[in-house]
């Protein structure tokens, strides 16, 4: 038998071929040439449809390619990576675009003046206005709202995580899941029967809190529950083994541990309640005005402002409602970056 050493050709000899690192980006630039001249000669006059056709062929182009040189083992290694980047520019694009059209059309009079007034002497079909009574309303019922569900839900999930057993906890994670799935519009109703028909307390701002409450409490209770189940059951048990009770556990080590998981889902809910419409429709009822009192009156937010300058029809109106659009994204996004900055400050520091 010899036992001769493999020598570097006979090595290189052993690998099969392997793809440059620059192919996929030369594939994808093949993908885009022949679905636009595909489109072209189709007449598919959708860039949408340019974008899909491109990315068929972006698929199919690498599995072809690859399986050449490569393999086909290696080949679906490949389709499926180049799947993700598909699937990932398909999320992407959609968003870039709704913000690049929001920014675009909602700079024409997004401007101190506009955050400054209100449309209480102004027509919705004349120039001028702004958003202050709704930015006022918004942060009023989105506060009140928050007040409601975050406490509510952050101690159900704790409760199912920590001390939920028999069929209590099994009732209430089957209510939680069914709360999931209502629309906004029954939980505006549900408010409307009982806040306003049967106790007679009028159209305010507290009362479309009441009711996007009860869409934000099934996202915090979910998000919650998740984010604890996270936390590694020894520490509990350190915790516990040294005589610490668990009420004091949860406290001390078991929501610090989460809290920045509990803020990213505290923030979904909030995202979700903002931009509803239908309970504000309902229940708030809107005016031009400014109403500070949450509690007496009818109240603005930017998502009915959003809807009832749009419905006006005109070039101004619809202006003031990309504008209001524009306010209410960054409103959305302070919160987050506001969020993220106190999970970080308040999360657990490494130890080194």
């Amino acid at each position: 038998m010899s036992n001769a050493p493999v020598t570097r050709k006979h090595a290189s000899s052993l690998r099969g071929g392997s793809l440059p690192k620059w192919s996929p980006w030369a594939i994808a630039a093949g993908a885009v040439i022949v679905a636009v001249g595909l489109g072209l000669g189709a007449g598919l006059d959708s860039k949408v449809q340019w974008g899909l056709i491109a990315a068929l062929l972006f698929v199919l182009g690498t599995y072809v390619v690859a399986a050449r040189v490569e393999g086909r083992r290696q080949a679906k290694d490949r389709v499926a990576t180049s799947l993700v980047w598909v699937c990932f520019i398909v999320a992407v694009v959609p968003l870039v675009s709704l913000v690049w059209e929001t920014v675009k059309r909602g700079v024409k009079v997004f401007d101190p003046h506009f955050l400054s007034h209100s449309m209480g002497v102004v027509a919705d079909t004349d120039t001028g206005g702004g958003i202050y009574h709704a930015i006022i309303g918004t942060l009023e019922q989105v506060g009140i709202a928050s007040l409601i569900a975050v406490p509510i839900g952050v101690l159900t999930a704790i409760y199912l995580v920590e001390y939920g057993r028999g069929k209590l906890a099994k009732a209430v994670t089957f209510f939680v899941d069914v709360m999931t799935g209502i629309p906004s519009i029954v939980a505006g109703l549900f408010i409307l029967s009982f806040w306003i028909l049967i106790l007679d307390m009028g159209y305010s701002g507290f009362a479309g809190a009441m009711a996007l409450s009860i869409l934000m409490m099934p996202v915090v209770v979910r998000s919650t529950e998740e984010m604890l189940k996270l936390v590694p059951n020894e520490l509990r048990e350190a915790s516990l083994a040294l005589g610490i009770p668990k009420w004091r556990t949860i406290l001390k080590v078991v929501l610090p541990t989460s809290i920045g998981g509990i803020t990213t889902g505290v923030m979904l809910a909030v995202a979700r309640i903002t931009g509803e419409t239908a309970p504000v429709l309902l229940l708030v009822w809107g005016t031009g005005f400014i109403n500070n009192n949450p509690f007496d009156g009818p109240q603005a937010s930017l998502p009915l402002y959003i809807y009832q300058q749009y419905a006006a029809g005109t070039s101004a109106s619809v202006d003031r409602a990309w504008a209001a659009a524009l306010a209410l994204i960054l409103f959305v996004m302070i919160l987050n970056m506001g969020a993220r900055a106190v999970a970080r400050w308040k999360a657990p520091k490494a130890g080194r």
